[in-house]
């Protein structure tokens, strides 16, 4: 038998010296609805040769001419009613991003489709006898083929439906309302520097004011003759007393200057230096001020999930049927079993739709549990809600069929051809940011960083700051005035009070900018020029 070759069915039939067969082909076969289809070959030498993708085709066969009903639940921007000025019906009173993907698989696939709305408005979840409501509900009852909308992937709906693989990945964040009030301070000018750079700024005017009076006071270079015409030496005097020299300080470091000049080398140092430090410190707060006061600074009471259970102020809750619930019932993570059984103790914080969750957080003191993914969609509408914080888990929405069902496999596939040709990315860029209102809040958040306008809250304590300075400075002259006056001779002088008001009547009416001096008994008089009572024989003189 191993010399004879024969033609048969699946080509030359020969044996080699082993007694096998060799140098042949075997078609692979496929069961399709219609029957047996060949798809390709095998040749022992070069294996498997496919020529007709078997999936593809079988897939396409059978969701061809077939008629679902799916189920749904209005959820912007997943599924929604259409706006219209005529009245629609079938399939044209929906619209979103899940009926996008539902028509571009049909067309993928061939089928056709009618939506219809969950009679519960639930997504799905099991209660304590056993039964699932909702969109799972109705798959498993029979009502519907396929489910399609923002719903979970998990564990506990894989055992009870079947899900393809998934449109969207996303997870669990916190929805937070702005605060309305930005954090504004009558001293904002006072922001660019912290508390103790400040107090180490006092002190060294502190410092540098007395080491400049006792340097000062030190150096004979400082010490001069008042009157340069009288040529004697028996009186010199030193303009860095002790109030000049915090005025040169203060003038210096308020970059203004002031009529004194230090002549001596070591107060010209000092003055030196204090400069220098002036010229970085003011260069500093000026550079520093002007993001300090331009820029809104907004501070969120919770930064975090972490944040949430620390406080009891605000509330936080979640959808009452999904897998968001579910998520925190069957958490292990500590602080998700702590925010679990704060929600548990107060059922009020659960809401019937996404739609109450948001309008909660609008009204304030309430943070909302849901996916990231409505999230978006809601902050890019409305600029009075933020997302605060990470992920809290990472999730999938998938579309669900009952279990078993053949159309799992068909629609996977249909699922990930849109996501490699970019159309799952074009219709979520569609529904989050351009229809809808969508986009929004882009310009609130570019002009963010951009250069504002500055109000009263912003600079008012300059103005605190003028107003006390000028109120000081009436307090001061008006006790110059009470110890001036209290020097006066005591035969002519009035009442202290009428006097006030005399000169304060002659400061008003702008006369003129002269008026007699007072008169001063001889001990008065040489008490303000100390260095005329030593000249010999003066007081005589002056008597």
């Amino acid at each position: 038998m191993k010399l004879i070759k024969i033609q048969g069915l699946t080509g030359e039939v020969k044996f080699d010296q082993q007694g096998y067969r060799s140098d042949f082909n075997l078609d692979l076969l496929f069961l399709f609805d219609d029957g047996l289809k060949k798809i390709g070959t095998w040749h022992p030498n070069y294996g498997v040769n496919i020529t007709v993708n078997a999936s593809a085709e079988y897939n396409s066969l059978l969701m061809q001419n077939k008629s679902l009903i799916v189920t749904t639940v209005i959820n912007p921007p997943y599924t929604m009613l259409k706006e219209s000025a005529q009245l629609l019906g079938g399939n044209d009173r929906y619209e979103g991003y899940c009926v996008d993907i539902i028509h571009e698989l049909s067309k993928q696939l061939g089928f056709s489709y009618r939506f219809k709305l969950v009679k519960d408005n639930a997504y799905g979840i099991k209660n304590e006898e056993g039964e699932w409501n909702g969109m799972i509900g109705e798959l498993i009852r029979g009502e519907a083929d396929i489910a399609i909308v923002d719903l979970t992937i998990s564990s506990s709906r894989e055992e009870a439906v079947d899900f393809t693989m998934p449109f969207m990945n996303t997870g669990i964040s916190i929805l937070f309302k702005k605060p309305v009030t930005k954090v504004t301070s009558l001293f904002s000018f006072l922001s660019p520097f912290s508390m103790e750079v400040w107090i180490y700024m006092m002190g060294a005017y502190i410092g540098v004011s007395l080491t400049l009076f006792l340097v000062g006071r030190l150096s004979p270079y400082e010490w001069g003759n008042p009157h340069p015409c009288r040529q004697d030496d028996q009186v010199l005097e030193n303009s860095f007393s002790l109030l000049n020299s915090s005025w040169f300080t203060i003038g210096s470091l308020m970059q203004q200057g002031s009529d004194l000049a230090p002549r001596a080398m070591s107060t010209r140092t000092i003055a030196g230096i204090w400069y220098f430090f002036t010229l970085i410190m003011i260069s500093s707060y000026t550079a520093n001020l002007a993001a300090f006061l331009t820029v809104e600074k907004v501070v969120y009471p919770i930064e975090n999930a972490e944040d949430l259970v620390k406080q009891t102020k605000i509330k936080y809750g979640c959808l009452g049927t999904g897998s968001t619930k579910a998520f925190f019932k069957e958490s292990k993570i500590p602080t998700y079993q702590k925010m679990w059984k704060q929600m548990e103790k107060d059922p009020s914080v659960f809401t019937k739709s996404n739609s109450e969750g948001v309008d909660r957080v609008l009204e304030g003191n309430y943070a909302f549990l849901m996916e990231s993914a409505s999230i978006e969609y809601r902050v890019e509408r409305n600029c009075n809600l933020t997302r605060i914080g990470g992920l809290l888990d990472s999730k999938g929405y998938g579309i669900a069929t009952p279990k078993g069902s053949l159309y799992r496999t068909p629609l996977s596939s249909g699922i990930l051809k849109l996501q490699e040709s970019g159309i799952l990315h074009i219709l979520k860029e569609r529904w989050w940011k351009q229809k809808k209102g969508g986009g929004q809040c882009v310009e609130s958040k570019k002009g963010s960083s951009s250069v504002r306008e500055l109000g009263l809250a912003n600079v008012g304590g300059v103005f605190v700051v003028l107003l006390g300075g000028l109120a000081m400075a009436t307090v001061v002259a008006v006790l110059e005035f009470f110890w001036k006056a209290k020097k006066m001779a005591a035969e002519d002088r009035e009442p202290i009070c009428k006097e006030m008001v005399k000169e304060l009547k002659f400061a008003l009416t702008c006369r003129s900018s002269t008026k007699p001096a007072p008169r001063k008994t001889g001990l008065e008089a040489n008490s303000d020029f100390p260095h005329i009572s030593s000249i010999p024989n003066f007081n005589t003189v002056y008597s």
